[in-house]
């Protein structure tokens, strides 16, 4: 028999930058909603 191993899951990469997931999320938030109002001033 098999005994039952718990795989974990690592969430985010290695290549991050950021030391907290939700900080990396926030970031990214904030660059999206910069992005998306320059996008709609420039039309």
């Amino acid at each position: 028999m098999q005994k039952d191993t718990v795989k974990t899951f690592e969430r985010g990469s290695a290549l991050s930058i950021f030391n907290s997931d939700r900080m990396e999320d926030i970031i990214a938030l904030i660059l999206a909603f910069a992005l998306a109002i320059a996008i709609y001033l420039s039309y």
